[in-house]
C-alpha cells in the first residue's frame, strides 16, 4: 500500500472529510491528449481527474528535499498533534509554490528530473543564498541520506512535465479552498 492524497472539502463536517467530486479536476484529462506528453505525466493527470487524488507514494522523498522537511505529503506535523493528517488550504498553496518555482528553475537543466539534476538545480539555488555555506552543507546530508547502503542516488525519474501536474494537483485545491488527505 501506498500514501495518497486525496482532495477534500474544508474544513471537515462531521467526523470525516468529505472528498472533492472528481469533477472539479476533469480538465487534467485534457492533459492526456496533448502532444507529445510523457506516459508518466498522462498517467498522473488521468489519475487527477478521475479520482481527485494522487498517488504521492513515488513524489515524497523529492518533494521532501525540494521542501526542505520530511513527510510534508504524508502530513505529519497534523498527525503528530493528534489531529487528521490533512494539509490544508494554505499548507496547499505552500507545497504548490515549492513545487513551481523547483520546476522553473529546472527547466535550463532540462526536461528529465534525475537524482544529479536535483542536486545541481538545489545547490544552484543555494549558492546566492544569505546562509549558502550552511544549506550547502544541509543539502549534502539530505543527499547523502537519500542513498542507499552501496551510496547509490535514488532511482529517480520524472519529468518537468509531470511536476507541473503535481504542482498543478496543489494548486487547483489552494486556490478553490480544498484540503488534502494522506491516506496511507
Amino acid at each position: 500500500m501506498g500514501l495518497d492524497n486525496v482532495a477534500v472539502h474544508w474544513p471537515r463536517t462531521g467526523r470525516f472529510y468529505d472528498p472533492v467530486a472528481p469533477a472539479e479536476f476533469v480538465d487534467f484529462g485534457e492533459i492526456v491528449d496533448l502532444p507529445q506528453v510523457s506516459a508518466p505525466t498522462a498517467a498522473l493527470a488521468e489519475l487527477i481527474a478521475k479520482t481527485g487524488t494522487v498517488r504521492a507514494t513515488a513524489y515524497t522523498e523529492l518533494v521532501d528535499l525540494i521542501l526542505g522537511l520530511e513527510n510534508v505529503l504524508y502530513a505529519t506535523d497534523a498527525a503528530a498533534e493528534e489531529e487528521d493528517p490533512v494539509i490544508d488550504p494554505d499548507g496547499c498553496a505552500w507545497v504548490a509554490g515549492g513545487i513551481e518555482r523547483f520546476v522553473a528553475a529546472h527547466r535550463p537543466f532540462g526536461e528529465a528530473v534525475t537524482f544529479e539534476s536535483v542536486s545541481a538545480v538545489l545547490r544552484s539555488l543555494l549558492a546566492d543564498g544569505r546562509l549558502a555555506e550552511q544549506q550547502l552543507r544541509w543539502l549534502d546530508t539530505r543527499l547523502d541520506g537519500l542513498r542507499d547502503e552501496a551510496g547509490a542516488p535514488p532511482q529517480w525519474s520524472f519529468t518537468c512535465s509531470e511536476l507541473g501536474v503535481l504542482a498543478a494537483f496543489y494548486r487547483r485545491c489552494a486556490d478553490r479552498g480544498y484540503a488534502v488527505y494522506a491516506d496511507a
